[in-house]
């Protein structure tokens, strides 16, 4: 994000002499530019100019000869010594582009340079060094280290003792700044300024506007082609380009001190002054610039795109493979027109005509793109650069001749050379957009009672013309450096953020008359209460997934699972495609619980799977700008694949731990079981349990099929395999459930719940083992028991059965096992006698007996 150093805005808008950051930050918050940090001074403490008055080489040991110099650093600060006097301070020093009568830089004890490099006084080469003299690398201000800095060489003259932070710009705090996309213009001191105006009424200067001879047609200059074939989404990639000459430049000198230190408040690296002059301007206009070697470039250039299997290298070193819709720079060697590439238009220069240690001429370069055809490259390749950050976000059209006069200017200046008369400016920039506005629509949409004076007055505040108020409906003729403002409602928000967001009234809408939640969601809260309470803790996770996830579950290539909806451009690539199952995400929480030392796990999750169907059909584009037509809307709703609501649940390591009451307990596959069974019954639903053998990722002998009544499938649960624990690193016999929740709902009861009175009389209890062959399913036999007591002479007074001991062994014939169940009778109307209770219990074992064949074990 931008960053803005005070003194820079400064040169383009009148600002208070005592304006700190922070204040900055709140004045721009008012016209929606956020603070995104505010960067402290790059040194603190004291830092002064220094006189030096001796030096004295000491050749050392090693075969380095370091200075002993005494430098006058002013009164305040001067060395006192044992007789009181005051003089120069003592400083060792290995830099030798310096000598007596110098100015200097000194760095005192105490002060904190980058990096952070605290100064203190300290011994070494036999002498007490009482601060550092600085050279441009220590201070930030380069990457120059092979001398220190002298302040004449600079055009800088200051007393001993000066503060030099001030003189270099040292002291400077720094504001960073978040722009939304749509504020593109504001990645400039230009744009950042005009919205200070905005925001205090201070007086901007617009350094950015032509003046009367740049804005007349331009003849002669380097040979520009523009030449788009396959433009995307049916505008140019290009529509102006910009060049101009400058000759006998020395290029690969330093920039001056002062640039350097705003680049590095910027953000930016000085590099060298063709370099930095073109980022210098880029930063302070918005206009993107490029510097070319003239020498290693062959008339004519030509604007184009690529084409299959050309590649370019470019000034990052990288080789890279260029995509059809890649907007291309190149020029013509060998009077081959447009063969060689020299980099991708509006994101990055190539290796070729890059400015290099014997460059002198130079041609500027500043062009407009369009922002689709510069974001898609920059996203392609992967270079995010300073220049694409502002293209894709749209540039003034009528920059390019105002920046690159700018740059030519600080060559000449910091440089020398000369500016060649020709120029060349191949411009095809539309006429700019004019937007049809009622006067009153700002009113009617904020709900503020802006006057149509006010409107125009706020509209030719951001650089509008306003003409025309027949029937109070005005042409906006919208400025070249806003591309965001399209249509009326855009200059609706303009209108509404300029006046102030304060202004509009805060009013609590009136919530419509209904009944609240609605039956599925009031089910769904219970369900996760009911988990809650249970001890399970609720967990949300990505809907992504990969086909590895589904790999380490073991489920089989030909599984429906499978087949899932694949993202166009997904958050990661490893997880490309949207779960269809939950399970999958739940499993992966739980790994990752596990691996941070999580031992005991218990997690669920409540959310939407997503399964296309076998032939799934794909969206219609839908025109923009137009309400669809019902039949669009219709085949957009019907491209949407089927969302079902699941829930699922996983336990691992202990669901009782042990302590001085006992020794805990492992969570098992009933306690899956049990978690679902609440889930059913919370909803209100019966669900029956069958064995499921062949389902992953769930153990072959330990995992129940949930359905309901009518045989629709609810879910599973039970034990996870051992080989998916073991892939997931999970504690052994981890367990699991995953339910469908909306298959549960529309088996839910439609009716409320119809309490019944509670009995007065005491309960009746009875126990019945039962021996039945040992592949009949316990919940069978558990079902037959209810039926047969139901069916008995007493009537249905069973109140409640269990399960409560399973046995094999030598009291039970080979092949065979006894079912223990606990019977709870209980009467509405009378107490149950012996007799009653008797025949409930023979009635249960003749219905055991007549479905499974079982006995009444001895």
């Amino acid at each position: 994000m931008p960053r803005i150093p005070l003194t820079w805005l400064g040169e383009h808008v009148d600002l208070p002499a005592d304006l700190t950051a922070e204040q900055l930050a709140a004045d721009l918050v008012r016209v929606g530019l956020e603070e995104e940090a505010i960067h402290p001074a790059a040194v603190t403490g004291p830092l002064v100019v220094g006189l030096v008055v001796e030096r004295t080489p000491e050749p050392q040991k090693n075969g380095k000869t370091i200075n002993w110099c005494r430098v006058e650093v002013g009164e305040e600060h001067a060395e006192v010594r044992e007789d009181g006097t005051r003089g120069p301070r003592g400083i060792v020093c290995g830099a030798h582009n310096f000598d007596v009568g110098d100015h200097v830089v000194v760095a005192l004890p105490g002060a904190v340079l980058p990096g952070p490099f605290p100064i203190a006084s300290r011994k070494t080469y036999g002498h007490v060094s009482d601060g550092m003299i600085c050279s441009a690398r220590e201070l930030g201000l380069g990457e120059d280290h092979d001398g220190i800095i002298v302040l004449s060489r600079l055009g800088l003259d200051a007393e001993p003792g000066t503060d030099a932070r001030a003189l270099l710009g040292l002291g400077e705090e720094v504001l960073e700044i978040n722009v939304t996309p749509d504020r593109g213009y504001c990645f400039s001191m230009r744009g950042v300024a005009r919205e200070y105006a905005h925001s205090t009424g201070a007086t901007f200067t617009d350094r950015g506007l032509a003046a009367p001879a740049q804005q007349a047609a331009a003849s002669g200059g380097f040979a520009v082609e523009i030449e788009d074939a396959a433009p995307i989404h049916g505008v140019p990639g290009a529509d102006r380009f910009v060049a101009q000459v400058v000759r006998g430049v020395r290029a690969n000198d330093p920039s001056p001190v002062w640039m350097q230190r705003r680049l590095t408040q910027a953000g930016m690296r000085p590099i060298s002054l063709a370099v930095d002059v073109t980022n210098y301007v880029m930063l302070d206009l918005g206009q993107p610039l490029h510097a070319y070697d003239l020498s290693a470039l062959a008339t004519p250039i030509v604007v184009r795109r690529a084409t299959s299997g050309e590649r370019l290298t470019t000034l990052d070193g990288v080789e890279r493979v260029l995509d059809a819709q890649d907007l291309l720079i190149t020029d013509s060697p060998s009077g081959s027109r447009g063969s060689r590439v020299l980099g991708l238009a509006g994101v990055m220069g190539g290796a070729d005509s890059e400015v290099g240690p014997g460059t002198s001429d130079l041609l500027i370069e500043a062009a407009h793109f369009d922002p689709v055809t510069v974001a898609r490259t920059a996203r392609r390749h992967k270079l995010p650069s300073e220049a694409a950050k502002r293209f894709e976000r749209g540039v003034d059209p009528q920059l390019p001749r105002v920046a690159v006069a700018r740059v030519a200017a600080l060559l000449v200046e910091h440089g020398g050379g000369v500016v060649d008369d020709a120029l060349t400016d191949v411009d095809r920039t539309a006429a700019p957009t004019v937007v049809r506005l009622p006067l009153d629509l700002p009113a009617r949409l904020v709900g503020v009672g802006y006057t149509g004076a006010q409107v125009r007055e706020t509209l030719e505040q951001i650089g509008c013309s306003v003409e025309g108020a027949d029937e109070g409906v005005v042409d906006v003729r919208i400025p070249p450096w806003r591309p965001d403002l399209a249509v009326p409602v855009d200059l609706v928000e303009e209108v509404a953020r300029l006046r102030g967001y304060d202004a509009i009234p805060s009013v609590l809408p009136v919530a419509p008359a209904g009944r609240g939640l609605t039956e599925a969601q009031r089910a769904r809260r219970s369900v996760a209460r009911a988990l809650a309470e249970a001890g399970l803790v609720e967990v949300l996770s990505y809907p992504f997934v990969g086909a590895d996830q589904l790999d380490v579950l073991a489920v089989p290539a030909d599984d429906e699972r499978r087949r899932a909806v694949r993202l166009a451009n997904p958050l990661s690539a490893e997880q490309p495609l949207m779960r269809t199952d939950l399970l999958v995400t739940v499993l992966d929480t739980a790994r990752r619980n596990v691996s941070r030392g999580a031992g005991d796990v218990a997690v669920f999750e409540i959310g939407l799977v997503t399964l296309p169907g076998a032939d799934p059909v794909p969206a219609p584009r839908l025109p923009g700008a137009v309400r669809p037509t019902d039949d669009e809307l219709a085949a957009v709703r019907a491209a949407v694949p089927h969302q079902p609501r699941r829930v699922a649940g996983v336990l691992a390591g202990a669901r009782e731990r042990a302590g001085w009451w006992g020794a805990g307990r492992r969570a098992d596959h009933t306690d899956a079981v049990a978690l679902a069974r609440t889930v059913a019954e919370v909803v209100g639903v019966d669900v029956v349990l069958e064995a499921a053998s062949d389902r992953a990722p769930w153990h072959p002998g330990r995992c129940a099929r949930l359905v309901t009544g009518d045989g629709q499938l609810v879910g599973f649960a039970g034990e996870l395999h051992p080989n998916v624990v073991a892939a997931l690193d999970l504690p052994a016999r981890a367990v699991a459930f995953e339910l469908d929740l909306d298959v549960l709902l529309a088996a839910a009861p439609a009716l409320p719940v119809q309490a019944a009175a509670l009995s007065t009389y005491p309960v009746a209890k009875e126990d019945v083992a039962l021996v039945v062959d040992a592949s009949v399913p316990a919940g069978d036999v558990l079902e037959a028991v209810r039926t047969g007591a139901a069916a008995g002479p007493a009537g249905d007074v069973l109140e409640d059965a269990r399960l409560f001991d399973v046995y094999r062994g030598e009291q039970v014939p080979a092949g065979t096992r006894s079912l223990a169940f606990s019977l709870r009778l209980r009467a509405a109307d009378r107490t149950l006698t012996a007799q009653e209770t008797a025949a409930v219990r023979e009635a249960v074992v003749a219905e055991v007996q007549r479905r499974f064949g079982a006995t009444l074990r001895a």
